[in-house]
C-alpha cells in the first residue's frame, strides 16, 4: 500500500477539516495545530484569494510541507455582497452564527425572492514544498431563504438555499453538499494542482 502524502491544512475549523478530509481521502491531512503551528494568523487581505495565501504562507514558513488554506464566505447581492471576506468576523469574531444569520434575514425582510441571490465563494491556496504557490476559486450559487432550516453543515448553511434541490445546504447530506459546494469545486481544481 502506498503511503499517503502529507497535507497540512491552515485551519482549525473542525467542519472545514472534516469536509476536506472527505474530499481528499488520498492524503494524510493534519490541521495546523497537529502540525505544530500555534498562534493566530491575521487575515488582512482584500480578497478571498489574498486571505487564503496569507494563511498558507504563515503555516508553510513554519513547516515546509505542502500546505492548503482556504478562505471562504457568503456574498449576498442585495446587501453589497456582504458579509463577503468578513463572513467569519461579521458582527464580531465571537458572535454565534445564529445571530449572524438572524441579522442577514432581518436585512432582507422586504427583499423579494428574485433579488435574494447569493453565493458561497471558496478561494483555495496551496504552497508546495518547493515554494510553488497556486490559488483556485470555486463558487456555489443560490439564494437566501426566509428562515433557518436544517441541522447539517456549519456557518451560514441553514439560510442558503440551493435551487436545484429547493433545500438549504444544512438540509443536504454531506455527499450531496460535497458534490455541489464551493469548497468541493475549489478542491477538485486544487486536486489537479497537487497531483
Amino acid at each position: 500500500m502506498t503511503e499517503k502524502r502529507k497535507l497540512i491544512l491552515a485551519s482549525s475549523n473542525k467542519g472545514k477539516i472534516r469536509e476536506i478530509k472527505e474530499l481528499l481521502p488520498d492524503y494524510e491531512i493534519l490541521s495546523m495545530s497537529e502540525a505544530g503551528f500555534e498562534g493566530d494568523i491575521e487575515e488582512n487581505g482584500t480578497s478571498f484569494e489574498e486571505n487564503a495565501m496569507i494563511k498558507a504562507r504563515a503555516v508553510w514558513e513554519k513547516t515546509g510541507h505542502t500546505v492548503l488554506a482556504d478562505d471562504s464566505g457568503l456574498e449576498v447581492d442585495a446587501i453589497n455582497k456582504e458579509p463577503g471576506i468578513y463572513s467569519a468576523r461579521y458582527l464580531g469574531e465571537d458572535t454565534p452564527f445564529d445571530l449572524k444569520m438572524d441579522d442577514i434575514l432581518r436585512r432582507l425582510t422586504d427583499v423579494p425572492k428574485d433579488k435574494r441571490s447569493a453565493r458561497f465563494v471558496c478561494a483555495m491556496a496551496a504552497i508546495l514544498p518547493d515554494g510553488t504557490e497556486k490559488t483556485v476559486r470555486g463558487t456555489m450559487e443560490g439564494y437566501i431563504g426566509y428562515e433557518k432550516k436544517g441541522t447539517n453543515g456549519f456557518g451560514y448553511d441553514p439560510i442558503f438555499v440551493v435551487p436545484e434541490y429547493a433545500l438549504t445546504v444544512a438540509e443536504l447530506d454531506s455527499d450531496q453538499k460535497n458534490r455541489i459546494s464551493h469548497r468541493g469545486a475549489a478542491l477538485r481544481k486544487m486536486k489537479e494542482v497537487l497531483s
